[in-house]
């Protein structure tokens, strides 16, 4: 902590800075151009999101995250999908990887923290920046892992349909 500051300073500088950087970094990653954005494959552990559904139970609780894309001008709502069409599908997948660079960068952030809290604090601001960015990065990694199998299985049966 080589700044020292008393506590309610201290407590004021973590809130208004974690809203700045979420807003700041959700704003700026949705002005960003989408081609920027393309991932690789999932994981194979991933199995088209299976894996998040066993361990994680991601189904009961992701609809409850919210999506600050649509807070934006230019923003991509992920809340459902809203075509199967393999163009929308692509870009979908484009805006899930948008999406978990956002929330990676976020958690990025913590150590800025570590400039002004005491090492108690330290471990709020972690814990922080991974409850609220964690299942975020989780949900966006399930709904790739889940359209690319959709993607795939589209693929498959087009070209099935030509034979």
């Amino acid at each position: 902590m080589p700044i020292k500051l008393p506590i309610a300073w201290i407590v004021v500088l973590n809130v208004i800075g974690w809203i700045a950087i979420q807003m700041g970094l959700a704003w700026a990653f949705t002005k960003m151009p989408v081609r920027w954005f393309n991932p690789a494959k999932a994981f194979g552990f991933e199995s088209g999101g299976r894996f998040y559904e066993r361990v994680f139970a991601i189904k009961k609780w992701k609809d409850k995250l919210p999506d600050a894309a649509q807070w934006f001008g230019g923003g991509f709502a992920k809340a459902n999908l809203s075509s199967a069409n393999p163009e929308y599908v692509r870009r979908f997948i484009q805006e899930t990887w948008r999406g978990e660079l956002c929330h990676w960068f976020a958690m990025a952030c913590a150590p800025l923290f570590f400039l002004w809290n005491p090492w108690w604090g330290d471990v709020v601001i972690v814990m922080y920046a991974l409850l609220a960015n964690l299942p975020c990065v989780l949900a966006q990694r399930y709904n790739r892992a889940r359209l690319q199998r959709l993607l795939e299985r589209r693929q498959a049966s087009t070209q099935s349909s030509r034979i």
